[in-house]
């Protein structure tokens, strides 16, 4: 499971998503990429599942890019506790993924081979995502076409 080595505050806010991603909006690596529509929380679990379900549907070919890392520490307090006595230990770690960012990216295979792997993916995954190449990303604009 991905989380930070060392950190040096272990609760942080929840913070806000608004707006579109202004970095990571960019095929830079491989020829394909599942890109995010929409603002959520993915969490580390998540990230990982969907990782597993593109090896396991390229059968060892390929090679893919995680551009997504779970910075984020969300905490919980334990269940039946009464008010007060601070915030809770953290529980999980999540990736705060805006409209636009690129979550993956693969190089190395065929366009159906990628399409398939992220439709797998897709599914893992709590928000909704769009498939992109990066030759319709250098001749349309790609990515923020739609505004």
């Amino acid at each position: 499971m991905l989380q930070p080595k060392r950190v040096k505050r272990r609760r942080v806010h929840r913070g806000r998503m608004k707006g579109r991603a202004t970095r990571g909006n960019i095929i830079k690596r491989g020829e394909y990429a599942l890109i995010a529509q929409a603002p959520h929380w993915i969490t580390a679990n998540q990230i990982e599942a969907a990782r597993v379900a593109i090896r396991n549907s390229l059968t060892r070919e390929g090679q893919l890019w995680i551009n997504i890392f779970p910075h984020k520490p969300v905490t919980a307090r334990p269940a039946e506790t009464r008010m007060g006595a601070g915030k809770g230990a953290p529980e999980y770690w999540v990736a705060v993924v805006k409209p636009d960012r690129i979550l993956f990216e693969l190089g190395g295979v065929t366009e159906e081979q990628a399409k398939d792997a992220f439709r797998r993916a897709a599914a893992k995954l709590p928000i909704k995502t769009k498939f992109m190449t990066k030759e319709e990303q250098e001749e349309g604009g790609g990515i923020n076409e739609s505004k």
